[in-house]
């Protein structure tokens, strides 16, 4: 019944939207589903939608055994993308089935509409840091990558970037699994020997590997890489995403 009533509110939402003067792309952003679907519910009347909602609910989704898992994540984590959601469910259950992202996005999509579950776009600040002297700041990021190996079997590459703000010297390690605390405390020191020395600040994007948890602003260090930072002397420093020439280039060697 709760399903039900979530989805005739998404449809009265939509067409409350339309009136309102809402063009189609913006409604599909605002409520995390495509065009195609958005256009299709402003052509049904309202019988005709409960008739589809009838005839939908009889249909067998080949992922419906993991509905209350992508629904509970969804519930804590609204901005989640199919992406995320598919490798969770990787990780989560090891007979996941071998799916599609779009199999799996097209679920994804549908569980945020049986239970009225947009996604939320979380705005991000961007700035370009001050010049600062030699040898006193470096940036850090994590990224991925999708590419493919000698037998042209596409493959996910996980990077580990640390660029001097000053020279823009840069370090980039490559790993096949994703990074954890522990092997991102290795990038770093491999990072230290590759520049010879060490920055006094380190500027982080707050990312997972390090961060647990966020309370009204204060950052909660993971327990690996606290230990690993009080050995170290330099400080450290999560605030907005740095734009840079971060990934134009890697020097093999420093001159």
């Amino acid at each position: 019944m709760r399903s039900y009533f979530n989805k005739l509110m998404m449809y009265h939402e939509i067409h409350k939207m339309k009136r309102d003067g809402f063009s189609d792309s913006r409604i599909s952003r605002e409520l995390a589903m495509s065009r195609h679907t958005v256009r299709r519910y402003l052509s049904m009347s309202e019988e005709e939608y409960n008739l589809f909602l009838e005839k939908q609910s009889k249909r067998k989704r080949e992922l419906q055994p993991y509905e209350d898992f992508v629904e509970a994540k969804l519930e804590t984590y609204p901005e989640t993308s199919a992406a995320q959601m598919h490798d969770w469910l990787k990780e989560h259950y090891s007979a996941f089935p071998n799916v599609s992202p779009k199999t799996v996005y097209n679920f994804l999509m549908w569980v945020r509409q049986k239970y009225g579950i947009p996604k939320i776009t979380v705005g991000r600040e961007y700035s370009i840091v001050e010049e600062a002297d030699y040898g006193k700041q470096a940036q850090v990021d994590f990224g991925e990558y999708n590419m493919r190996d000698t037998h042209g079997k596409r493959v996910k590459v996980y990077f580990f970037s640390m660029v001097l703000s000053r020279s823009r010297y840069k370090y980039v390690l490559f790993s096949q699994k994703p990074f954890t605390a522990a092997s991102a405390v290795r990038a770093h020191e491999e990072a230290f020997e590759y520049f010879r020395g060490i920055p006094s600040e380190i500027v982080y994007d707050q990312d997972k590997v390090f961060l647990t948890d966020e309370n009204k602003g204060d950052l909660i260090l993971t327990e690996k890489f606290n230990s690993y930072t009080l050995a170290r002397p330099f400080k450290l420093h999560f605030s907005v995403r740095i734009r840079s020439p971060l990934f134009s280039s890697v020097r093999k060697t420093l001159s």
